[in-house]
């Protein structure tokens, strides 16, 4: 008996100092985000000449993923059906520029294009009706999602298009607790340690659900805070009004990070909920949480240092990335604006973080390119909107 009281005495005051710790770490983090000079973040700067200029006058539509593999490719997922009879006019037959790509695009560090695939049915299989969201696992399969009105699946392929895994089937209905099918997938994570498929089941459900990543079984899924997902809809988003009990969605991404948390993006919610990779709720932050509209927490990614110290988080209403301090969740700074020149976005949708520490966006609506912004190192903050961010030879923000 006393025994156990002393372990349950020891956990409690074990809680107590971590909660402690972490406190004093967010209060260090807030003081030296707000002191201009006393600390330092990544500095992004716009590359303007990558990617190189697409072959066979091929067009862009709306560009709705962005992975890197594990030789830095670049992979950007994007709808081709999203282009207009200009756009697309050698496709139509009335003029010699341009035409619609393949959805499914491949580029080395250079710029060029690789591969390029993807749109049609095959054997086993319906191509979305509209595809959203891919990524690049561990053993180098492509996946993807699909936010169409009938949209019930997630697709498996391998690097050259070939057909691996389906899992679920169209579908046009919500269904948040359904162990067989989504409904509308934002973004699928694959995370090596434990081979599991982490779905942010998204823009229909209203849930993150993770699978076995060979035989697609789903395991397990839950919603906003843990809780047993609802389909009810929940209305605008008042940012006065108290936090909602379940995801508003679109849940846009659901991101494990090396120490076993999963970062899920409630878009609309302008708000990021952390949780154990068996669903256990954390914590949350909110992101510029007076936006409206489509809402500010896009997708995420991290820095590539073992730690995982940077969290960045792509802005798609405000059009920026702003860069947290992943434990204290803090922001530190941010950058970007809204246009259509070099390091500007028009609905900023995805990043994605390669090897080196650089930076790749995508826009869908008109924006419709990816871009990189080339990583140059740790440099003292000296103010927190940087605006867009050009090379020089400064090092300061």
């Amino acid at each position: 008996m006393t025994r156990s009281v002393l372990v349950g005495s020891a956990f409690v005051a074990l809680l107590t100092l971590l909660g402690v710790s972490e406190n004093i770490a967010t209060k260090i983090a807030v003081a030296q985000a707000q002191t201009p000079g006393r600390t330092m973040a990544p500095r992004f700067e716009v590359d303007p000449n990558w990617p190189r200029p697409l072959p066979n006058g091929y067009y862009l539509g709306q560009t709705i993923g962005v992975a890197v593999d594990a030789q830095d490719h670049v992979w950007i997922i994007h709808r081709s059906d999203s282009l207009d009879a200009v756009e697309a006019a050698a496709d139509e037959k009335t003029g010699t520029c341009c035409k619609k790509t393949p959805p499914v695009l491949e580029f080395d560090q250079q710029g060029n294009l690789l591969r390029h695939w993807g749109g049609e049915d095959g054997p086993g299989y319906k191509w979305p009706t509209s595809n959203h969201g891919i990524w690049i696992d561990h053993k180098g399969n492509v996946w993807i999602g699909g936010n169409g009105a009938d949209d019930g699946q997630v697709l498996k392929f391998t690097q050259d298009g070939t057909f691996l895994l389906k899992v679920g089937d169209k579908y046009p209905a919500a269904d948040s607790n359904s162990m067989d099918r989504f409904w509308r997938v934002a973004k699928v994570h694959v995370l090596p340690k434990t081979n599991e498929v982490f779905v942010a089941d998204g823009y229909g459900n209203k849930r993150v659900v993770v699978m076995d990543a060979d035989t697609g079984k789903l395991k397990r899924f839950w919603g906003a805070y843990g809780n047993k997902p609802s389909d009810e809809a929940l209305g605008r988003y008042d940012p006065k009004g108290p936090p909602s009990k379940q995801f508003r969605g679109p849940v846009h991404c659901a991101e494990p990070s090396n120490d076993g948390f999963v970062y899920v993006c409630d878009r609309t919610s302008d708000r990021i909920q952390v949780f154990t990779l068996d669903g256990k709720y954390v914590k949350e932050t909110f992101v510029m949480p007076d936006s409206l509209g489509d809402g500010s927490t896009w997708d995420i990614d991290f820095s590539k240092d073992p730690q995982q110290r940077y969290l960045y988080v792509a802005d798609g209403r405000n059009q920026r990335i702003h860069i947290f301090d992943r434990q204290s969740m803090v922001e530190m700074t941010n950058f970007g604006d809204g246009g259509h020149y070099p390091g500007q976005w028009y609905s900023l949708h995805s990043i994605a973080v390669d090897s080196k520490g650089n930076l790749y966006t995508t826009e869908t609506y008109q924006g419709r390119r990816v871009q990189r912004f080339t990583y140059a190192g740790l440099v003292a903050v000296t103010k927190k909107e940087q605006g867009v961010v050009w090379p020089s030879a400064t090092g300061t923000q």
